[in-house]
């Protein structure tokens, strides 16, 4: 089953309808986010929000509360009264029952990560997402990255396993946020890691990273050119050859036909 949106998707919190329409301008989907964003206290106007304001069913994802909560049983019985059928299930371990949506499981606990792989077999889960501050805070640790910024060992495991389980199993992979939200350029750098690794989105936690997640997974023109080089020698070559002096095989021929169909080009 395919899932793809586009490469920025935009947490709004689902008890701010002013915000709905202004996220849903801004980004390539928007996630209304029911759990963390919304105070316990706030919950149920979120969910009456939710059927008052209606989006695009088609670009909007659901992000409800965790299983096994009273939320999430009521999270529910309310998106039955609304068009939305994509929901973004936190702190997943498993999803039977909920074959009636199409489930994006968010990879945030250290069973979470470890049940990616039976996650992603289940047809009606099209995406894995991962997230590094609930993992580590699941694990009783404090801090998912060093002071440099770069991602700590565990969650660079949680972030390449997440993305193997969900290739493996042809389902859409989708990075987590990153919090420093003035830090547009180490967002930069790691949108670009993302989309050269096989992650298809990035999540956005604020509008203004919109725009630099589009930019890191956009090819620019140098990677177009090459990749479309690639892919017309490749047209008229019988198993693996050379251009330009480097050697080219199917492997690098899927690369570069990945690369036009990120630029939006065909192949």
């Amino acid at each position: 089953m395919s899932f793809d949106l586009g490469p920025a998707l935009l947490f709004c919190p689902a008890d701010r309808p002013d915000r709905y329409q202004k996220a849903a301008e801004r980004a390539d989907a928007v996630i209304l986010d029911l759990e963390d964003a919304v105070a316990a206290a706030d919950k149920v106007d979120a969910r009456r929000a939710l059927l008052e304001h209606p989006l695009d069913a088609a670009r909007t994802i659901v992000r409800v509360n965790a299983r096994g909560t009273d939320d999430h049983t009521l999270d529910l019985a309310a998106l039955e009264q609304t068009a939305y059928r994509t929901i973004m299930l936190p702190k997943a371990v498993d999803a039977t029952g909920l074959e009636s949506y199409s489930v994006i499981a968010l990879c945030e606990t250290a069973v979470g990560v470890l049940a990616s792989e039976a996650l992603a077999a289940q047809p009606h889960v099209v995406a894995l997402m991962w997230g590094a501050e609930d993992l580590v805070a699941s694990l009783g640790g404090s801090s998912s990255r060093h002071d440099d910024a770069r991602y700590r060992d565990v969650a660079v495991h949680a972030r390449a396993r997440t993305l193997l389980a969900a290739g493996a199993h042809g389902k859409t992979a989708i990075d987590a946020v990153h919090i420093d939200i003035a830090d547009l350029d180490g967002l930069g750098a790691e949108a670009r890691d993302a989309a050269a690794q096989g992650f298809a989105a990035t999540a956005c936690i604020h509008p203004s990273q919109v725009e630099t997640v589009r930019a890191a997974y956009r090819p620019s023109e140098d990677e177009i050119r090459d990749a479309r080089a690639i892919v017309d020698a490749a047209a008229g070559a019988a198993g693996v050859f050379t251009l330009d002096g480097r050697m080219v095989d199917e492997p690098v021929v899927r690369h570069a036909r990945r690369v036009l169909q990120r630029a939006g080009v065909s192949s």
